[in-house]
């Protein structure tokens, strides 16, 4: 898996550092987010998958490696 973020579109709503903090973090100033890890180990690709899909501005792009 390989993710990505947009952080123009990102709104700072903070749910995928509660869901996957080993993977986001975000900025303290404004929320945005901070990618930690762009290809996480397999053992978090549930959680990765849920923060992308609580994301409310779609701000987080999935992609499955080989």
């Amino acid at each position: 898996m390989k993710v990505t973020v947009d952080e123009d579109q990102c709104c700072g709503a903070g749910q995928r550092v509660l869901i996957a903090p080993e993977v986001f973090d975000q900025r303290e100033d404004d929320g945005i987010v901070i990618l930690l890890d762009v290809e996480p180990p397999e053992q978090l690709h549930v959680p990765v998958r849920e923060a992308a899909g609580v994301c409310p501005a779609a701000a987080i792009v999935l992609s499955e490696t080989a």
